[in-house]
């Protein structure tokens, strides 16, 4: 295995659908303009009720970009 060093930043992601989807829509996002994304880790996960019911999720996560040599 090759040594490598990382970037790491960090996203919130929303949905209305679901955590998952927060979390597609969140890397979908930064994938448009930062290149080398190879992991990705929930750091939180919260959301927002209304009249009883969840509204949407939101979804903190970090990404970890490879360097280029």
């Amino acid at each position: 295995m090759s040594n490598h060093v990382y970037k790491q930043i960090e996203l919130v992601g929303s949905s209305t659908v679901s955590t998952d989807d927060a979390i597609a829509q969140a890397i979908a996002r930064a994938s448009e303009t930062l290149r080398n994304i190879d992991w990705f880790e929930v750091t939180e996960v919260r959301g927002h009720v209304e009249n009883g019911k969840i509204a949407h999720w939101q979804v903190g996560i970090k990404l970890g970009m490879r360097l280029e040599s």
